[in-house]
C-alpha cells in the first residue's frame, strides 16, 4: 500500500503519541483500518520516524526525545471543550476521562488549542469520539488540521459521516483521476465534495466528456482548477460551455486554461457582447477566421473592469455601467417572451384535446 505524505507524517508521530491516539480511539470507537495499518512502519523501522515538512504553526511530528514539546491539554482548554459538548455527553462525569484522551490525541495530530475548541464547537450533540475519527479519516487524505477544520466549518455535515463513506468518497475520487496532492486541493476548495450524491459527480464528469467532448486530462483538470463545477445543474454547465463554443468560438483548450468555469457566467456574457457590440470581437466563422484580433478568454475573464476597459473595449467605467443596466433589461423582456410563448403553447395543446360542443 502506497503512503501519502499526509500518512507519512503521521508515522512520524511519537510511540507515546501514538499509545495516547490508540488508547483514545479504541476507548470511543472501533479504529479505522487505514490508522492501524499506519501504526505499522513505527515497529518494522526500530524506532527511526520518517521526517517530513510540517506547516509552520502546527504541533511537529518527530522523535520520542521531542515527545515532550506536544502541547498537552490545559484545564482552560478541557473545561472549554466539556462546555461545548451537548448535555447527553456530560452527564458521565467517568467521560472526563475519556475526552480528555481524545484532547490530547487530536493535540498529538498537530491540532492548536483553539482549533481543538472550534472543532468541538461544531455539531454540538455528536459524540465527542466521532469528531476524532473524521478528523482522523480526513487527514489521512492529505489535510493538514487547517485544512480539516476549514473544511468541517464550511460543510459540517461531513461530522456526520462514518469512516466507511469517507473512505468510499476520497475512492471515488482517485478513481475519477485525483492524485493525492489534486485531492486535497479539491477537498480543501470544495468540501461539500462528501456529501454530495456520487451519481451527481458521475452525471458532471460524463456531461463534460460526452456531450461538452472535453477529454479524460481535460476534464480532470477543470475538476482540480474548479472543483466547484459538481455543485452546479448539469444543464447551466452545458449552457455555458455551448456559449463559449458556438457564440465566442472558443476552443476546448483555452476553456480549460483560462479557468471559464470559475468565472460568473453574468460576467462573461456582459464582457463579450459589450466587445461585440463595440465591433471588438466577432464569432469566428467555419474556418475559424475573424476579420478582428479577438482577445484571449482568459483576458476577457480575469482583467479587472479598469484593465478591461482600458486595455480591451476603450471605453470609460460609465458606458459599460450604462450598457450593463440595457443588457440586464434585454434579458427580461427576453425571458418575458419566452414565459409568453410557453404560456400559449400549453393553452394551444389544452384546446386541442376538447371536443366540439353539438348542438
Amino acid at each position: 500500500m502506497r503512503l501519502s505524505r499526509q500518512a507519512l507524517r503521521w508515522c512520524s508521530l511519537a510511540p507515546s503519541a501514538w499509545h495516547r491516539f490508540l488508547q483514545a480511539v479504541q476507548q470511543c470507537a472501533p479504529l479505522p483500518a487505514a490508522i492501524t495499518a499506519f501504526s505499522c512502519p513505527l515497529l518494522h523501522h526500530g524506532g527511526r520516524h520518517l521526517s517530513a515538512e510540517w506547516p509552520a504553526g502546527s504541533a511537529s511530528f518527530t522523535d520520542s526525545s521531542q515527545d515532550t514539546h506536544v502541547p498537552e491539554p490545559t484545564p482552560a482548554l478541557l473545561e472549554a471543550v466539556w462546555l461545548s459538548l451537548a448535555p447527553e455527553h456530560t452527564r458521565d462525569k467517568t467521560g472526563n476521562l475519556v475526552l480528555g484522551n481524545l484532547v490530547q490525541s487530536l493535540l498529538d495530530m498537530g491540532f492548536s488549542h483553539t482549533q481543538v475548541v472550534q472543532l468541538f464547537n461544531l455539531q454540538p450533540r455528536l459524540a465527542p469520539q466521532q469528531r476524532l475519527a473524521v478528523a482522523s479519516e480526513l487527514m489521512l487524505l492529505g489535510l493538514y488540521p487547517n485544512s480539516v477544520l476549514h473544511v468541517l466549518q464550511r460543510s459540517p455535515n461531513v461530522l456526520r459521516m462514518s469512516v466507511k463513506q469517507l473512505k468510499d468518497r476520497g475512492e471515488h475520487l482517485r478513481q475519477l483521476g485525483l492524485s493525492e496532492g489534486h485531492l486535497k486541493h479539491v477537498v480543501s476548495r470544495c468540501p461539500p465534495i462528501f456529501t454530495l450524491p456520487g451519481k451527481k459527480i458521475d452525471a458532471t464528469v460524463r456531461l463534460f466528456k460526452e456531450k461538452c467532448l472535453f477529454t479524460t486530462d481535460q476534464v480532470m483538470e477543470i475538476l482540480r482548477s474548479c472543483p466547484n463545477v459538481l455543485l452546479k445543474e448539469p444543464s447551466d454547465l452545458e449552457y455555458k460551455f455551448q456559449y463559449a463554443f458556438f457564440r465566442m468560438g472558443v476552443k476546448h483548450k483555452d476553456v480549460v486554461k483560462s479557468g471559464f468555469f470559475r468565472a460568473p457566467f453574468t460576467v462573461i456574457r456582459s464582457r463579450h457582447v459589450f466587445l461585440e457590440r463595440r465591433g471588438l470581437y466577432q464569432t469566428p466563422d467555419k474556418k475559424g477566421q475573424t476579420q478582428v484580433i479577438n482577445a484571449k478568454l482568459k483576458e476577457i475573464i480575469w482583467l479587472s473592469d479598469k484593465d478591461f476597459l482600458a486595455q480591451l473595449a476603450c471605453a470609460s467605467l460609465e458606458e459599460y455601467d450604462v450598457f450593463k443596466k440595457l443588457l440586464a433589461r434585454e434579458e427580461e423582456e427576453e425571458e418575458e417572451e419566452k414565459r409568453t410563448d410557453s404560456e400559449d403553447e400549453d393553452e394551444d395543446s389544452e384546446g386541442e384535446g376538447e371536443l366540439p360542443d353539438h348542438e
